[in-house]
């Protein structure tokens, strides 16, 4: 089990398991894949109340490619998070990345403006998606295994030769990733997105983050 950087008090009900999937990898994980899918739909589409696309009771999109990773975070055999990233360079078919494909007017339910400047496309920079907990995680502990979440999504984009990411994140992101050793830049301006205030950001997964 990989070491983490937000360590759980020691009477945590769990350990935390962290898994980065790809295509090249699933075999190795019987259902993961599938769990995982099933979390985002309980996040997103149950409890959220989100128009997405799903099947067999799992979420997904358009940007759930081979050019993907995701990560999966789990406890005691129960997946409690997960994120998913795509190179800012991808492109199948119409779609690129969310944020850009919101500026490009490809997604009505994403403002355009969420970016001041042209969408990047850059090698080193991927985009992050989709980041939830599941119920399973207890109230006073979400914030150290979201903090879990964002340190193993920093390493996982390391590992693919990112030096960056940008995504949607709560508009008091400085403070948030400050406790854990990561910095970030605003990309654009606050936005009101199903009640909560959020902004797109560029952080840094290189400087700062061990």
């Amino acid at each position: 089990m990989p070491q983490l950087e937000a360590e759980l008090p020691v009477d945590s009900p769990f350990e935390i398991e962290a898994t980065t999937l790809s295509v090249r990898n699933f075999h190795e994980y019987g259902d993961l894949y599938s769990r995982y899918l099933r979390g985002r739909r309980d996040v997103f589409i149950i409890e959220k109340g989100w128009q997405l696309p799903e099947t067999d009771g799992m979420e997904f999109d358009q940007y759930d490619t081979p050019l993907a990773r995701w990560i999966v975070l789990q406890g005691n055999g129960t997946v409690l998070g997960g994120a998913r990233i795509s190179p800012t360079t991808a492109q199948c078919g119409n779609h690129s990345y969310m944020l850009r494909d919101a500026q490009l007017g490809l997604l009505p339910g994403l403002p355009a403006d969420m970016l001041d400047e042209t969408a990047p496309v850059d090698k080193e920079i991927w985009e992050a998606t989709r980041l939830f907990l599941t119920e399973a995680v207890p109230t006073e502990l979400r914030m150290q295994v979201q903090s879990s979440l964002m340190l193993e999504m920093a390493a996982a984009a390391r590992s693919v030769g990112a030096t960056h990411i940008i995504g949607i994140v709560p508009a008091v992101f400085k403070r948030w990733l400050k406790r854990i050793g990561m910095t970030a830049t605003e990309m654009g301006p606050v936005k009101i997105i199903d009640g909560d205030r959020v902004q797109a950001a560029l952080m840094n997964v290189v400087d700062g983050v061990a």
